[in-house]
């Protein structure tokens, strides 16, 4: 009789717990921008929208995951400049308009161990409002190109 009682309990727990992973609609971790590509595949991106987190970026850190990014956002569109001191793994970078639109791309872009200001710097060419970094070779998988269209929306 116990047991008939722990399993009837069991059976009441499970069907009152929230499916929300089996609908398939998971919010995007805690603090991260849900970003929807054209493929519809989603990357979940730090946002990047201070002076401080944008001059720090992505630097020092040893791996990114293929569903992670770094979005940086600005406050009006200009031909923002982009560079590699102390960033430990390959990026892309990608440049987009006001519209969301990707403008131009940087793939593969390597790492810069120089320790004086004298890393390359990557800019498009022209103004942009967002810029998102990708782990090194995945705009290429993911299929990205000028004039792709990304969906997101800041807090």
């Amino acid at each position: 009789m116990q047991r008939h009682r722990s399993l009837a309990f069991f059976f009441i727990l499970i069907q009152s717990f929230p499916c929300y992973a089996l609908a398939g609609n998971d919010p995007a971790p805690p603090g991260l921008i849900p970003i929807t590509l054209p493929g519809g595949t989603i990357i979940h991106a730090e946002l990047a929208d201070t002076p401080q987190k944008r001059a720090e970026g992505l630097m020092y850190r040893e791996h990114l995951g293929a569903d992670r990014g770094m979005l940086f956002t600005f406050s009006q569109a200009q031909a923002w400049v982009f560079w590699m001191k102390n960033t430990k793994i390959p990026l892309d970078l990608i440049w987009m308009n006001e519209k969301k639109k990707i403008i131009h791309m940087e793939q593969r872009v390597p790492i810069c161990t120089r320790t004086d200001d004298s890393c390359p710097q990557y800019r498009p060419n022209e103004d942009a409002l967002y810029v998102l970094e990708l782990a090194g070779g995945r705009a290429e998988s993911l299929k990205l190109q000028r004039g792709s269209k990304l969906q997101f929306r800041l807090p």
